[in-house]
């Protein structure tokens, strides 16, 4: 049967024959899963394990992806906020293939580009987006 969970007399999950009913926002650690987290960086900038699942906005610097940070389904999207292009590098030891030309190599973002990288694994990953060369 169903099961109901309330908060102050107001119903906020109730499971039903076809899933799940949420009432009000649904969140984990980084906050409203209906969102892409945005992250603005500064400088130059090297991704963590805690980007994971964020859209990362640099102005400068470029990004440095490193190997064995991140794993099996992780994805980490890069906005290039200036109109000047940014370098992203891969890591010793990391696999970056673009999945325009299946070549394996550090990239630039184009000024207002925007770029997601695709985890395989900790040492292999797949990046594709606009303003990427």
């Amino acid at each position: 049967g169903a099961v109901e969970i309330y908060h102050n007399n107001s119903k906020k999950f109730e499971s039903t024959s076809s899933g799940v009913t949420v009432t009000g926002t649904v969140s984990d650690s980084k906050g409203d899963l209906r969102k892409i987290i945005h992250k603005q960086e500064s400088s130059a900038y090297t991704l963590v394990a805690a980007d994971a699942g964020k859209a990362i906005e640099i102005a400068s610097g470029g990004i440095t992806v490193p190997s064995s940070v991140f794993g099996a389904g992780d994805a980490v999207t890069i906005i290039n906020d200036s109109s000047s292009s940014q370098t992203i590098t891969k890591g010793s030891g990391l696999n970056m293939f673009n999945s325009a030309d299946a070549t394996n190599s550090n990239r630039t973002l184009a000024g207002r580009g925007m770029a997601t990288i695709y985890f395989v694994n900790s040492s292999t990953s797949y990046i594709s987006g606009a303003g990427l060369s």
